[in-house]
């Protein structure tokens, strides 16, 4: 088991963990904010197999969510649907909360769907104690959440 920082020409593998073609935006936007440094992203790997990854966004033009600096966003915490509930999710967590701290910002935040109980544990568990925000979009209600590190 090791926990990798991806590089850009792996970034296809990353459909070993989900869906890219169906999310295919998704999967763009994601690529993009890689390839501009915005978004760093580190892969949970067993065997050399991708498992799990999980993001760091530095600017997101939401101050609930980036402020220069001081807060991260974290970004697509998602493990491989047979891998769920072996604590993949807890390490990636704790793996992205040193990350960054060792860049250098003092806060992470994080939004969450309110029907996702086992991300909202998890990330309550985790530290992410602070509600900033509540509210509904065109996928649902959500929270966002902030951590202090």
């Amino acid at each position: 088991m090791s926990i990798e920082l991806l590089k850009i020409e792996d970034y296809e593998k990353c459909g070993n963990i989900w869906d890219m073609k169906k999310h295919a935006g998704l999967a763009e936007q994601f690529l993009t904010e890689l390839k501009s440094g915005n978004r760093m992203i580190w892969v949970y790997q067993q065997n050399g197999a991708f498992l799990g990854e999980i993001a760091l966004v530095k600017e997101k033009n939401d101050p609930d969510y980036t402020i220069p600096n001081r807060r991260i966003y974290v970004s697509r915490l998602i493990v491989k649907r047979e891998y769920r509930r072996q604590g993949i999710g807890r390490a990636l967590v704790a793996f992205v909360t040193e990350k960054a701290k060792e860049l250098g910002y003092r806060e992470l935040t994080i939004g969450v769907d309110l029907d996702n109980y086992a991300a909202l544990k998890l990330y309550i568990d985790s530290g992410f104690d602070k509600v900033l925000f509540l509210g509904e979009d065109e996928q649902g209600k959500y929270v966002k959440l902030l951590k202090t590190i």
